[in-house]
């Protein structure tokens, strides 16, 4: 999370849609940097206006704005599941290792996924207390010359995004009543993807 004291703006991180790179070009023009540990990078807009914005006013912000990146929902899945392949997880509970992308995401629809597939919800990040995104500026990940645009705007500094932490590649197919169950399942996620600016 990146905070713009005066531009009065807050980056919010959701986790794989690039939010490394971002932080990298942007950190340093940012008044507070949430880096370290990973629960404070990616802190979700409901921990966000419950910790953060009351600190933020208590020293006279006012009408702060929220900026985020998501991901189709399948790519983002697509992502988590790749990141997860990494040598240095095998082994461990939330390798994917000997997994198909189809069994990660059937068992990620489950009530209560197993480690390998408890990745979260980009939906359930963005939300308050169960309502539809209150996060002023959405952007699909796909979308990308659009936000580094509004964000050049916004802070008046040019921006040039590096690859960082880019999840390993591989071949990635889905069965299409594994894309239904999902369609399904995370019908907030879509909606929050079809909603974002592109």
């Amino acid at each position: 999370m990146l905070v713009f004291w005066k531009e009065k703006l807050v980056f919010l991180a959701v986790p794989k849609t690039g939010t490394t790179a971002i932080e990298g070009a942007l950190a340093p023009r940012a008044d507070a940097v949430f880096r370290d540990p990973p629960i404070l990078k990616h802190t979700p807009f409901y921990r966000y206006k419950r910790w953060v914005l009351p600190m933020l006013e208590k020293a006279g912000a006012e009408d702060f704005e929220t900026v985020a990146v998501v991901r189709h929902p399948v790519d983002w899945l697509s992502s988590w599941y790749r990141y997860r392949l990494r040598n240095e997880l095998v082994g461990h509970k939330n390798s994917t290792r000997g997994i198909s992308f189809d069994e990660f995401i059937v068992e990620y629809c489950n009530e209560s996924p197993a480690p390998f597939a408890n990745v979260g919800s980009q939906a359930k990040f963005l939300a308050a207390q169960n309502k539809p995104t209150p996060c002023t500026h959405v952007y699909r990940y796909e979308a990308q010359p659009k936000m580094i645009s509004f964000l050049e705007d916004r802070l008046s500094a040019q921006i040039t995004l590096k690859q960082l932490n880019v999840s390993p590649t591989a071949e990635i197919s889905v069965d299409p009543e594994v894309i239904a169950l999902l369609t399904r399942e995370k019908a907030a996620d879509f909606a929050l993807w079809e909603a974002a600016q592109h």
